[in-house]
């Protein structure tokens, strides 16, 4: 018989403090009120001086850090995509190759970014919880607060820009507003809820005839400030005396949608619906496709009442872990403490990693994101214990008969990345 343990490794017991830091630096509420009242239901507007960082947001990302990012650090497309006039402009206008050794065609050219910015043009700096450590680690705690997925990407706009028309988004946000100010107007959805595959262009007359009438919202961001918007909601904004810099969290979360596709992939399993239609049916005749959509309906319906809640959660997991990576490591520091192991070294889990372990009699096996290691059944409570602790003693683990086991098991998890040095 086989046992699994809940889906873990959401970083709890190691970064839960820092999670909830991260969270209320984006709202001015308790977490169980923004939840109730906001979450997917309606914005909220926190004020500087509703939120714990005086300092307000340049720690993650300052003006300096963007310029550092746009002239050092050989950035590539697609983490750079630039907007003027609420269009895109070709990345053939800002890229070229970097010089000797880096001439790959890609790299932003930094005397193309200022002409195109001087002449009013957005900068918008994509992926930047993978490129910039502030952000990969504030990301990562925030996703641990929200347990979901998150993508970070930062907008520079000139002074009185704006960078793009009234739209809306396909996943919920958190704009927080790092220097400058810029004016924000919000409109009602024209589609409740909207899907990846239903973005704003494909309502734009709704869009413009929304955006005509009187704004849900109408207010100017301040340095500090943090907005939330619920996916849909339609916004607008613009740079006002000076350039203006924010951050915007994009928040990838699964839907109920999701389930019907993960129940639908399933359903292949069943053979009334694999069953082809009869020969020379034509498609085109309502009354021909009548029979055959009840009997498909009748058949689609029996099958999801027999659907395996295990089955979907596996592919639900599939789907989503790989959708957040857990904290970096650091290769040659990890291989080091590989060297330098003893019964009196620390080790903790390594922060944000997804885990599931799954007991059968004889063997454990512990669930990655994309791999599942294998080991045997006694290695169990030690797994346990280190998965959720915040660090122990190696020479501590539980329920192996001694150090020499202990260092066994620590080394593999070590060599994993499943484990860091504490």
């Amino acid at each position: 018989m086989t046992t699994i343990d809940p889906p873990g490794g959401h970083g709890r017991p190691a970064v839960m403090s820092a999670a909830t830091r991260a969270l209320a630096r984006c709202v001015s509420v308790e977490p169980a009120k923004f939840a109730a009242a906001h979450w997917g239901r309606a914005p909220l507007l926190s004020r500087a001086d509703e939120l714990p960082n005086p300092a307000g947001f340049t720690d993650l990302l300052s003006p300096d850090d963007a310029d550092e990012l746009l002239s050092r650090r050989g950035l590539r497309t697609p983490f750079l995509r630039v907007a003027r006039d609420g269009q895109l402009v070709p990345t053939a206008r800002f890229t070229g190759g970097g010089g000797a050794g880096a001439e790959i065609g890609d790299q932003v050219l930094d005397e193309r970014i200022l002409e195109l910015y001087a002449a009013g043009a957005t900068l918008v700096l994509q992926g930047l919880h993978r490129l910039w450590p502030a952000l990969v680690d504030f990301a990562r705690d925030l996703g641990t607060a929200l347990t979901q997925p998150l993508q970070v990407n930062a907008y520079l706009t000139p002074p009185g820009s704006q960078g793009f028309a009234t739209h809306y988004d396909t996943h919920d946000v958190f704009v927080l507003q790092v220097d400058g100010r810029k004016r924000w107007r919000i409109h009602p959805p024209v589609l409740t809820d909207p899907l990846e595959r239903q973005p704003w262009g494909g309502r734009a007359d709704e869009v413009s005839a929304t955006a005509d009438g009187p704004a849900a919202l109408d207010v100017v961001l301040e340095p500090g400030d943090a907005l939330y918007l619920p996916r849909g909601w339609l916004h607008s904004a613009q740079a006002q005396e000076s350039r203006s810099l924010h951050l915007t969290v994009g928040i990838r979360a699964l839907t109920r949608y999701a389930l019907v596709e993960e129940l639908l992939a399933l359903a292949a399993e069943d053979p009334r619906l694999r069953a082809g239609l009869p020969f020379g049916t034509d498609v085109a005749d309502p009354d021909a496709i009548e029979p055959e959509l009840t009997e498909t309906v009748e058949a689609l319906r029996d099958w999801l009442l027999r659907a395996d809640p295990a089955a979907v959660a596996a592919r639900l997991r599939d789907r989503a872990w790989p959708a957040a990576r857990p904290a970096p490591i650091r290769p040659l520091a990890q291989a080091a403490a590989l060297a330098s192991l003893t019964a009196d070294s620390r080790i903790a889990p390594r922060g944000g990693l997804r885990w599931q372990l799954a007991t059968a009699a004889d063997r454990v096996a512990l669930r990655l994101t994309d791999r599942t290691i294998t080991l045997p059944a006694q290695c169990a409570p030690a797994l346990r214990a280190l998965l959720g602790s915040t660090g122990l003693r190696v020479g501590d683990l539980p329920g192996l008969d001694d150090d020499a086991d202990r260092m066994v098991l620590a080394r593999r998890l070590l060599r994993e990345a499943v484990a860091v040095p504490a």
